[in-house]
């Protein structure tokens, strides 16, 4: 699943149930059995493998359920402030002029001492960035009023004044010491916090948004925006890293009332906004091979992943077992007919097929090929198509989906192999003597050749090992000051202790975890001061804390994910000491641990209560909640968070351990240990 993926990818879980019944032993029925966890067939999933939610999805996740009576609040707040300046007209009925000398007043208003006048007036801002919603009266109105009031707060220098403030509450010792003595956290120990992160990620997350209607004016402050949000500018050091520093003080100990579902949130929309998204990195992949002489990549990824079909893998370990033995009965097998062999060829997966001609010879060429019995089954290195309706047919490609990529050093390990059984002698590098070996052996050079992929990584090491040779006369090295480089410089001097911290909270957040005295308590921005007495209050105190979780796992996964791909893009050696790092605090087994469970009932979940997310909650009167309602969660198919979190964490599990035999293992005996769990991915 990697590979630059980007928005809008459709992807499914499992092959589809409904195949033709007579393609004989090439039907692909494998999603139809039944498998030990109890569910028989897994439908297929209409789901968008993007960056990000839909954009209200992402703004209510921001907000615990037990946070909805703040909302009335701020709105209190603000209207206090606004009627002693403005007597009878609304905030949406002044010009843009008014707008302004009002911002800047609520901006006066936050150099205060008093702590009591300065939350309120960050309440009243916090109200604006919310969109006015009392004087909306749709969701639609709501989107429009955060949009402006958040560039109009942006434009007066809103922002900057909240990351001052949010380092005041960093260094409160005060805050800090009696949030340690204190036996139980609950929501109002971080009631300052939690409205400096509200406002700075609605602002983030909503100028992140391009919009089609924004003025120029508001393009410019974007970009703009996004420079200063990469460079160090906020105390000396890019704000992600001011965040990552929140996280390591938050896992340490010394601030247990850091919310912190919160402070990952604005972190991952800060490194998604300053580095860019999935679809961004394909474009700086292309322009840094063009600017490497490098030739261009053989094919875009995200659209050879909107042409892949669905996969199912084996339901149980008996069938891999089953898989492996007649593997080995083929591979044991004398001689191979030549006329099989000619035939298969004929139908290279390597080779690109005229699309004229699969229209018209493509049904004639199925049954000629299926007649035949091959050293690898058909049907296992190309299953059959999905039979569609005539309005819904959907061309797969026939053959690999990707292109093949061969390294120097496979072509190298060819070669030495074959020198040493035809001649019986090595050339050591040498890649391009041929003499003496067999024809068929030329052939398949001639073919790797074709496939030879040089990548980024493979340059920037072979520049490294040139500047370590002839470090005087190689000259210094010239380094982009790119908002990955400032990145990484500014998290290099503690990258162990943020990656050990992320993978802490990440430990409590999975749910096959159980809660233990030495953990760390990440609910301390989701339980209230007191404590449900009624049924109703624990069944929605227990679907918030659940979503609590999830929403703390998407967070840790993507930026984890983000951070993989970035570093990697920029040096190879920058993502080699993070993928070290997370090795060494046992990210392998961590992610196994995450999957040790039911993955279907985790990416069905209904850990969320629709009339209660942010912005239906404000807008509309909401009706009285009863058990069957909470019950009922959403009406989606399945929860959006939870599979982007799993498809996130198996792509981390690539990264780390792709072309390292030692972490391979680690995660086979892994697997082998919770295999009848994890199968269930």
């Amino acid at each position: 699943m990697d590979g630059g993926v980007g928005g809008g990818l459709p992807v499914n879980n499992k092959q589809r149930s409904m195949l033709s019944n007579n393609r004989g032993r090439g039907e692909f029925i494998r999603n139809q059995r039944k498998d030990s966890e109890g569910f028989s067939e897994s439908p297929d999933l209409e789901f968008e493998y993007a960056d990000t939610d839909k954009c209200m999805a992402e703004l209510s996740e921001l907000y615990s359920y037990t946070e909805g009576p703040e909302f009335h609040l701020n709105r209190k707040c603000f209207e206090e402030d606004f009627r002693t300046h403005v007597a009878e007209q609304k905030w949406t009925e002044l010009d843009a002029a008014q707008h302004r000398a009002h911002a800047m007043r609520l901006l006066d208003g936050l150099e205060v001492t008093a702590r009591e006048r300065r939350l309120k007036v960050a309440r009243a801002i916090l109200y604006l960035t919310q969109g006015s919603f009392g004087e909306c009266g749709s969701e639609a109105e709501v989107q429009h009023w955060m949009r402006y009031n958040i560039f109009l707060l942006l434009e007066v220098g809103t922002f900057t004044a909240m990351v001052e403030l949010l380092n005041m509450e960093i260094d409160n010792s005060a805050a800090c010491s009696s949030a340690v003595r204190k036996p139980a956290i609950s929501l109002a120990d971080s009631t300052d916090l939690r409205v400096l992160l509200n406002i700075m990620y609605l602002m983030v997350e909503t100028i992140r948004r391009e919009d089609e209607a924004d003025r120029p004016e508001w393009r410019a402050s974007r970009e703009t925006f996004r420079s200063e949000l990469g460079s160090p500018l906020y105390n000396n050091e890019p704000i992600s890293v001011m965040l990552f520093g929140m996280v390591t003080k938050f896992c340490s100990g010394h601030a247990p009332h850091f919310p912190m579902k919160k402070v990952l949130l604005l972190l991952w929309k800060s490194v998604v906004f300053t580095l860019g998204g999935f679809e961004q990195l394909q474009t700086i992949k292309i322009r840094r091979r063009e600017g490497l002489g490098l030739p261009p990549l053989p094919e875009d990824s995200i659209r050879v992943i909107r042409n892949m079909r669905a996969a199912s893998p084996p339901a149980s370990a008996s069938d891999l077992i089953e898989q492996q033995q007649k593997r080995a009965r083929r591979e044991h097998k004398g001689l191979i007919k030549q006329d099989n062999l000619d035939a298969f060829n004929e139908k290279d997966p390597y080779k690109a097929d005229d699309s004229r001609e699969d229209d018209e010879d493509g049904e004639e060429n199925d049954n000629a090929l299926e007649a035949e019995t091959f050293p690898l089954e058909r049907d296992e290195v190309m299953p059959p198509p999905i039979p569609h309706a005539p309005s819904e047919r959907i061309s797969f490609p026939k053959g690999l989906p990707w292109a093949p990529k061969v390294r120097e050093k496979d072509i190298e390990n060819f070669l030495e192999s074959s020198r040493s059984k035809f001649i019986g002698y090595t050339l050591g590098n040498d890649t391009d003597t041929v003499v003496g070996l067999p024809r068929p052996i030329h052939e398949s050079i001639h073919t790797l050749k074709q496939h030879k992929y040089v990548s980024i990584g493979e340059i920037q090491i072979s520049r490294e090992e040139e500047y370590q040779k002839t470090p005087l006369s190689g000259g210094e090295e010239e380094v982009e000051m790119s908002p990955t480089e400032l990145l990484y410089q500014g998290m290099l001097p503690s990258l162990p202790q943020y990656m050990i911290a992320l993978l802490k909270i990440l430990l409590a957040a999975a749910p096959t975890s159980k809660a233990k005295t030495d953990s760390i308590n990440i609910l301390a921005d989701v339980l209230p001061e007191e404590m449900p007495t009624t049924v109703l209050q624990s069944m929605k105190l227990g679907v918030d804390v659940n979503r609590h979780k999830e929403i703390i796992v998407k967070a840790i996964s993507t930026i984890l994910l983000l951070l993989l791909k970035h570093f990697k893009l920029n040096h190879v050696y920058q993502f080699e000491y993070m993928a070290q790092h997370l090795v060494f605090a046992n990210c392998i087994p961590l992610v196994l641990k995450f999957f040790n469970q039911n993955i279907m009932s985790y990416i069905t979940a209904k850990n969320s209560i629709s009339v209660l997310d942010f912005p239906h909650c404000v807008v509309h009167e909401l009706p009285e909640l009863t058990a069957e309602s909470l019950e009922a969660g959403d009406t989606n198919q399945f929860c959006w968070r939870n599979l982007f979190s799993c498809i996130n964490l198996l792509r981390i599990l690539n990264k780390l351990t792709k072309w390292k035999h030692s972490r391979t293992m680690v995660l086979k005996q892994g697997c082998a240990i919770g295999r009848g769990a994890v199968r269930t991915m």
